[in-house]
């Protein structure tokens, strides 16, 4: 049976030639971010747990965790942890298969600790953490949607939507890059950037205005001297890295809310503001394109955590976003591709319910032409969907 492809052209201002963009990213250490991070190593980890044991992955989701701050007292030279950042550990899974009881709290837990050990070397993981594990398990009608599939392609868990769009704007590059090139290059370097850093960029006409929220290490600044010469070096850095993708003026704004001559400024123990007054849940930051893009369609689902064999919620959105790169990767004259998978809850995850390709050709091509192809590569990604599943398995897909 034929798969509900429909392909259409758009006719709207390309976002590039709009005058207002904006695009977020909760780096790393955001409190957001932090609770992502969590539920996607606990699903991981529970994934390989379930398939090591019983070579298959049994029904689970983690994507309700969340992060409650804690309380500290910064200064330059080195502070403390007044009160430990709680971290609640929750969701569904199976605890039991064939009268095999399994350690899925453990499971958690441990991954939890290892995320942490790996990402926040900052973090006395004695002192400065508390968890509390609340798995559940999960509704009878959805482990029967759940159930191993021999062979077959796994019914949908639910009604629901992915979105995915490509390519990315000069804005949503240079946030992705800038990124990248903080935890990647400049913070081995410099061990006082830490890892709680967000990026709002707006574009007004050609102009790119970057506004980065970046928590200081205070045992890795010794006064404020010290402070600002961070946060000159961050400011020339990000603009060097920005300067690189886009042809546009770019303007750099770090921690506005600091007040220099008082010292008051974005000081923390641990490099993230969990530490002290900010919170965080899972699905509340990035989407699994890294971003937010209020210009941009979106679903509201949180890919972390969901399981990666029927999930909807994780599935259609990675999906849809590799159908767009993969389009405008081989098609020639696509200026912007939105990508949108409708499920239906028990239909099998290929077959969706409609798989809407809305496309905004270059200038000088036209739809008709392209159509074709378009509708073949989607409809590959659609037949071959279960690699999602491994991909994510092996941490080759991020989600947030």
């Amino acid at each position: 049976m034929k798969r509900n492809i429909r392909v259409e052209a758009l006719d709207q201002i390309p976002l590039e030639k709009q005058q207002i963009e904006l695009v977020e990213r909760k780096c790393l250490g955001h409190p957001d971010s932090i609770a992502d991070g969590i539920a996607e190593a606990i699903s991981r980890a529970l994934c390989r747990e379930y398939l090591e044991d019983f070579g298959a992955v049994l029904h689970h989701n983690t994507d309700q965790g969340e992060i409650v701050a804690g309380e500290s007292m910064p200064k330059f030279g080195g502070g403390k942890v007044l009160r430990p950042i709680f971290v609640l550990i929750d969701g569904r899974a199976t605890k039991m298969f064939n009268g095999v009881p399994i350690a899925t709290d453990a499971i958690a837990v441990e991954a939890t600790r290892e995320y942490f050990r790996k990402h926040f070397r900052t973090l006395n993981l004695d002192r400065d953490i508390i968890m509390d594990c609340r798995l559940g398990t999960g509704s009878t009608d959805l482990r029967d949607v759940f159930k191993p599939q021999n062979g077959r392609i796994p019914r949908a868990n639910d009604t629901s939507f992915g979105v995915g769009h490509a390519p990315f704007s000069d804005v949503e590059n240079i946030i992705m890059g800038v990124s990248d090139y903080i935890d990647d290059k400049l913070r081995p370097k410099f061990p006082a950037i830490g890892q709680d850093i967000k990026i709002m960029g707006l574009r007004d006409g050609n102009t790119i205005i970057l506004t980065v929220a970046c928590a200081v290490v205070d045992k890795y600044c010794a006064d404020i001297h010290q402070y600002t010469e961070y946060m000159e070096l961050l400011r020339k850095e990000i603009a060097k890295v920005a300067q690189k993708k886009t042809k546009r003026k770019v303007v750099v704004h770090l921690n506005t809310a600091d007040d220099i001559k008082n010292e008051s400024v974005y000081l923390t123990v641990t490099g993230t503001s969990a530490e002290m007054g900010d919170d965080g849940s899972v699905g509340r930051g990035n989407r699994c394109n890294g971003l937010i893009t209020p210009n941009r369609p979106m679903s509201m689902e949180a890919t972390s955590g969901k399981n990666p064999i029927n999930h909807i919620g994780k599935i259609y959105n990675l999906l849809s976003t590799q159908i767009a790169n993969d389009c405008v990767a081989k098609v020639e004259g696509i200026d912007e591709m939105y990508i949108r998978l409708l499920s239906q809850i028990g239909q099998p995850i290929d077959r969706p319910l409609v798989a809407s390709v809305q496309v905004l050709p270059c200038p000088g091509y036209k739809l008709s032409k392209m159509k074709g192809d378009i509708e073949v590569i989607v409809d590959d990604h659609l037949a071959n969907v279960t690699s999602i599943t491994e991909k994510v398995i092996r941490g080759q897909l991020k989600t947030f």
